[in-house]
């Protein structure tokens, strides 16, 4: 048999205070039950732990053994207790975020600075890369979080909407789509286009338009980067075709967007963690305070 943690307790109020009646006082028991529980635990050591007289308590060889080992592993016990309670209170913990490069340019810096003041002990780390990266981080378990848009039906992953996004079509000022409200893709006909490489779910989903209107998609530009194709947008080299969230990189651009209709293409930002594992506390309130900065951000694509 081990001692039990009661056993424990009972014995470190007793060598703290020094008297049995003090220290069933502490425990919130009678001296007697007190007692009781010494001689048990004595029981289980084969060792008498005190030496009693009616003045005061000592202990012996075999309890000084026992406090020297036994006091301390108590003292663990409370750290790792109170460790756990301030991961529960969101005083502390550590959440791993995964993200497109956009996003974590954009989105990420307001989520950190509002996690700073909400939670200012949460660890929060970024990683910026790829889709197809970001779930595997996050399925691995490399990350806790990840956000970004992801196919359908991806295995191992649970999905919360963040909002939703559109592709839409960004030009300089003074180009005549800037007057709209919005631009068909059929109108988009022997226009210069820039678009993101093929190796982008963006260009796929740009493809899916430019066959809906029956015409074909002969980029002007390719890229890599939706900032590349925004500074290219903005000082007239074509008409760039973009996802709305793309909004939150035009801060201080001289450059218009408009959505695409007819068919309006449209995806959703989500926010994915590992469906084997549930969520920290510190994941879900930063999941639930990334959530919110995506809609503020972008209001009118919820």
């Amino acid at each position: 048999m081990r001692p039990t943690l009661r056993q424990i307790e009972c014995f470190e109020a007793v060598v703290e205070l020094g008297n049995f009646s003090r220290a069933a006082e502490r425990m919130g028991t009678s001296q007697a039950n007190l007692s009781h529980t010494i001689r048990d635990l004595e029981a289980v050591l084969g060792a008498r732990l005190f030496d009693r007289t009616t003045r005061r308590v000592e202990l012996t060889a075999a309890g000084n053994a026992f406090a020297s080992g036994a006091l301390m592993g108590l003292r663990e016990i409370d750290r790792a207790s109170e460790s756990v309670r301030d991961v529960a209170k969101l005083k502390k913990g550590l959440v791993r975020i995964a993200a497109p490069p956009l996003l974590a340019a954009t989105i990420l810096p307001v989520l950190l600075k509002e996690l700073a003041t909400a939670h200012p002990d949460l660890d929060v780390r970024v990683e910026d890369v790829s889709t197809d990266i970001i779930v595997e981080h996050v399925r691995s378990g490399r990350c806790d979080l990840g956000v970004g848009t992801f196919a359908a039906g991806e295995a191992g992953l649970a999905v919360q909407q963040g909002l939703q996004d559109q592709l839409m079509v960004f030009c300089e000022p003074g180009h005549d789509f800037a007057s709209r409200a919005e631009v068909e893709w059929s109108e988009l006909a022997n226009r210069p286009i820039i678009t993101l490489t093929k190796e982008s779910n963006i260009r796929v989903l740009a493809e899916i338009g430019f066959e809906a209107a029956g015409l074909p998609l002969r980029p002007r530009l390719e890229v890599h980067q939706i900032h590349t194709a925004l500074a290219l947008a903005e000082h007239g080299a074509g008409i760039a075709i973009l996802p709305s969230y793309s909004l939150a990189a035009t801060n201080g651009r001289t450059i218009e967007a408009r959505p695409l209709v007819s068919p309006a293409i449209v995806r959703d930002v989500g926010l994915i963690t590992a469906r084997d594992r549930a969520p920290s506390p510190a994941t879900i309130a930063v999941r639930t305070m990334l959530r919110s900065v995506l809609r503020r951000l972008f209001p009118s694509l919820e």
